[in-house]
C-alpha cells in the first residue's frame, strides 16, 4: 500500500552540513515511505548560494534548458552535501566527481539534461536506478510527487537514505538492490531515469513504464549515448539524445549480453 505523508521541516542549510559531516560514514538504512515533498529553504549564510545560481546560469541555462521548475531545483537542492567532504569546494563545477565505492555524481548538465528529458509532471511516479549519493533522487523529488530509487551498492543506498530523511524529503524511498528488474510491485511508472549504462535496454524496465511514459538512460559499454524511449499504444518510440560517458550497470544487467 503506497502511503503518503505529511511535510516535514527541512533544517538550515549550514546547520544540515554540520549534521551531515558528523553522520556519515556511520549512517545506515531501510526502506523509506513516502508521499509529498518538502522544499529545502535558503540559509542566508548559505556559502554555496551564490555557486548554485553561477551553475545554474552558466552551464544549463547556456545550454538552452529554460524549464523554470527544474531552473529553480538546481538552484536550491545543495549540491555539495550530496559529495564527499574534500570535494565540496568543486560541487557546483561541470564536471563529474567521485564519490565512495568506485561510484560518481554526474556533472551538472547532465542532471539537468536528464531531468529535463524525462518531461516531469508534478503528479508523476518515477523510478531512478542507481541512486549513488542522492542528488538526482532530490531533483527529482522537488519535481514529482512520489520517487523510487534503487542502488546496487548497499552502503551508498543505505547513506543515500539517512541523507534525504535529514533533508525532509518525504515523498522518496530508497531500496539497496539490483535494479535491473525494476519496482515491479509499485509499476507502473510515468517515468523511469537510469544512471549506470547497459549495453541494452532492460526489458523489465519498459514493462514498468505507463502508456505515455518516457525512460532516459545511457546505452552502451564504451560508445555511450543517451536514449530517451515512449511507451504508446503503437509500441516503444526510440530517440537518441547525446553521447555520455557513465559507468557501467552492473549486477543482473551483465548477465544479459545484447
Amino acid at each position: 500500500m503506497r502511503q503518503r505523508l505529511s511535510n516535514i521541516s527541512a533544517l538550515p542549510v549550514a546547520l544540515l552540513a554540520l549534521i551531515l559531516a558528523l553522520l556519515f560514514p556511520l549512517t545506515s538504512g531501510r526502506i523509506l515511505n513516502g508521499g509529498g515533498f518538502s522544499p529545502l529553504p535558503q540559509s542566508p549564510s548559505d556559502e554555496y548560494k551564490a555557486a548554485r545560481e553561477e551553475m545554474v546560469r552558466d552551464q544549463i541555462e547556456a545550454r538552452g534548458i529554460h524549464d523554470p521548475r527544474l531552473l529553480a531545483v538546481l538552484r536550491k537542492v545543495p549540491r555539495h552535501l550530496f559529495v564527499p567532504p574534500e570535494e565540496q569546494a568543486e560541487a557546483y563545477i561541470d564536471y563529474p566527481l567521485a564519490i565512495e565505492h568506485g561510484q560518481s555524481i554526474s556533472q551538472p548538465y547532465v542532471v539537468a539534461f536528464m531531468t529535463d528529458a524525462l518531461e516531469l509532471r508534478p503528479r508523476d511516479r518515477v523510478l531512478e536506478i542507481g541512486t549513488g549519493s542522492g542528488y538526482q533522487a532530490a531533483i527529482l523529488a522537488e519535481l514529482v510527487a512520489e520517487v523510487y530509487t534503487i542502488e546496487i551498492v548497499e552502503p551508498l543506498a543505505k547513506k543515500a537514505e539517512a541523507r534525504l530523511r535529514l533533508m525532509g524529503y518525504t515523498n522518496v524511498r530508497v531500496r539497496a538492490g539490483d535494479g535491473y528488474r525494476g519496482w515491479p510491485e509499485a509499476a507502473p511508472f510515468d517515468a523511469i531515469i537510469v544512471t549506470a549504462a547497459p549495453d541494452h535496454i532492460p526489458q523489465p524496465l519498459v514493462d514498468q513504464l505507463r502508456e505515455g511514459g518516457r525512460m532516459v538512460l545511457p546505452l552502451g559499454l564504451w560508445d555511450q549515448e543517451l536514449v530517451r524511449l515512449r511507451r504508446s499504444r503503437e509500441g516503444i518510440l526510440r530517440e537518441s539524445l547525446l553521447p555520455v560517458r557513465f559507468v557501467p550497470m552492473t549486477g543482473e544487467a551483465e548477465k544479459h549480453p545484447h
